[in-house]
């Protein structure tokens, strides 16, 4: 019975891994989304395009593993709780993953033009993410429910820059037309860092629900 209790952790201990190799790959990409768009750099940002594959590579493989697992190894429930947090994590990961796929996207409609305006609350967005990103991954292998909560209240940071961003960008398309693509490109990648954070937030949820039992909804 040990030995398979051995096994058991074992498999579970390596999915918690592959989960973290999986945030850093998703943090590395906010980073190089963020720095291609500052240098309008595309080929950085067709890197990060081709890149995506990768993740959802990985992904895939681990909830494949997962899966295996909860079918080869009898997990209890409380096993059972946190194999299909990591599954539900993972899920999220793979979606930020998608959306650093977006932003590069975007930077590639607008890399052959000057910046509309200086970079300030984008870069702070992706700051506060990217720290959001480390804490919630932290807090879930350390099993912390206080640091998940904490971490999410900063999505609150990210959808005020957000929309700060909307509104000045909404001020130069009203006054002059032209810069109507460059700012688009722009309040797309704002919304996409948005959506990111939220994706973060239910990693958040996921570690409360793993430590208490109950949901709790943090995305407010």
């Amino acid at each position: 019975m040990s030995s398979i209790r051995a096994t058991l952790d074992k498999s579970i201990k390596q999915l918690e891994q592959d989960v973290i190799e999986l945030g850093s790959m998703v943090r590395q990409a906010l980073f190089e989304a963020l720095r291609a768009l500052k240098e309008r750099n595309s080929v950085l940002a067709e890197q990060i395009v081709k890149n995506d594959d990768q993740l959802d590579d990985l992904s895939r493989r681990i909830d494949q593993k997962a899966v295996e697992t909860i079918a080869t190894q009898q997990p209890t429930a409380r096993d059972l709780r946190v194999i299909i947090a990591i599954i539900r994590i993972v899920t999220d990961l793979e979606r930020i993953g998608d959306l650093c796929n977006n932003v590069a996207k975007q930077v590639l409609r607008i890399a052959d033009r000057p910046l509309l305006k200086p970079l300030i609350d984008i870069p702070r967005m992706v700051e506060i993410t990217a720290a959001m990103l480390e804490d919630g991954l932290q807090a879930f292998l350390a099993r912390d429910p206080v640091r998940a909560e904490k971490m999410c209240l900063r999505d609150d940071e990210v959808d005020g820059l957000r929309n700060q961003v909307q509104r000045e960008l909404l001020t130069y398309m009203m006054e002059d037309p032209r810069t109507i693509e460059r700012a688009t490109a722009l309040l797309m990648i704002s919304l996409y860092l948005e959506r990111a954070a939220d994706h973060i937030t239910n990693i958040g949820e996921q570690v409360v629900y793993l430590v208490t039992g109950r949901w709790k909804d943090l995305n407010l």
